[in-house]
């Protein structure tokens, strides 16, 4: 069982770790030594493919389970030892909601409130009412939970852990099962709720959903942190890629061989590279851009591509990442 941090939490963090880690019976390790801090106010993207320890450490976080070692601090408190101060503060969608098939959706979320001790029984209709709308629940609202497709299912459930005002809401996986419209609808709603001072902690395997919608960013492999920090400055820190618009690809690929370009990809009128890193730094890009021109190659475009998150991940494990989930 691990320790619960007794160090107060740095100021502003909603979600603080030291060295949690999490060993099944077995010895399989699920999660490595994690050292994870989320800023209070973010929308913190929670990233890595499936298998690499995102829902076992989303369960330590609320006390679910217990950690081998290490500990969690939750709205600065120890857990699980603070778990009935802290938990009512915080909203969670974990591995789809747990529904009951024969009842209808708005009867499962007064189910939910009315087993919250410190919620109110006067004005539970409207909670209920609001969750569902702002899910895009309400036209649905009497049809049986045992109906519901499973994008249905995952709304109900966030609508769930929107019944009371929250600090913290985490979510795992909130758009599993959704179309593309879903997807686009939760994603504002998850802006919305950032944008009313809730801290979003929200758990995916697709690059695209934690560009979109996070400020900031871990990413986890095989159990083990590999970075975190702004989605903004974890880009930045990753090389992006040279890109060269140009009929005359066999004289630019030419010439930026020599300027040590290497990995280079010719598509139609398109010729992209990776710049080097030496000792002195990148090439100069204007120079490169003048010899080019100089060699008679007629440049059409010029630049270099911002790197995504498929990018950071890639450059720091040297593994692809399943990006379409």
């Amino acid at each position: 069982m691990g320790e619960p941090m007794t160090q107060p939490s740095a100021g502003g963090r909603v979600i603080e770790t030291r060295g949690l880690t999490k060993r099944y019976r077995g010895g399989q390790l699920a999660v490595d030594r994690l050292d994870l801090a989320v800023p209070r106010g973010s929308v913190f993207g929670f990233l890595g493919p499936n298998g690499s320890g995102k829902t076992t450490t989303i369960r330590m976080l609320l006390g679910l389970i217990e950690p081998s070692a290490g500990g969690v601090r939750l709205l600065g408190e120890p857990m699980p030892r603070a778990a009935r101060r802290v938990l009512p503060r915080v909203g969670a969608l974990i591995e789809g909601p747990a529904l009951y098939g024969f009842l209808s959706g708005r009867d499962n979320l007064v189910r939910f409130d009315a087993a919250d001790p410190v919620a109110d029984p006067r004005t539970r209709a409207r909670r209920v009412d609001h969750a569902l709308e702002r899910v895009g629940l309400a036209a649905a609202a009497r049809k049986k939970a045992r109906a519901y497709s499973l994008g249905m299912k995952q709304r109900l459930g966030l609508a769930a852990a929107l019944l009371q005002p929250r600090e913290l809401l985490v979510l795992d996986e909130p758009t599993n099962g959704l179309d593309p419209q879903g997807m686009r609808e939760i994603r504002a709603l998850v802006r919305e709720l950032a944008g009313d001072g809730t801290t979003v902690f929200l758990s995916s395997h697709l690059l695209d959903e934690i560009e979109q919608v996070c400020t900031h960013a871990a990413v986890m492999a095989r159990g083990r942190l590999v970075t975190q920090g702004t989605v903004a400055a974890l880009s930045a820190g990753t090389r992006g890629r040279l890109v060269v618009g140009t009929p005359d690809t066999a004289d630019a690929v030419r010439v930026l061989k020599e300027y040590g370009v290497t990995d280079l990809v010719v598509t139609e009128e398109r010729v992209t590279g990776e710049l080097p890193v030496p000792a002195g730094g990148p090439p100069d890009l204007a120079e490169v851009n003048s010899a080019l021109v100089r060699a008679g190659v007629r440049v059409r475009a010029f630049g270099v591509e911002r790197a995504s998150l498929e990018d950071v991940f890639v450059q720091l494990t040297g593994e692809g990442f399943d990006v379409a989930g």
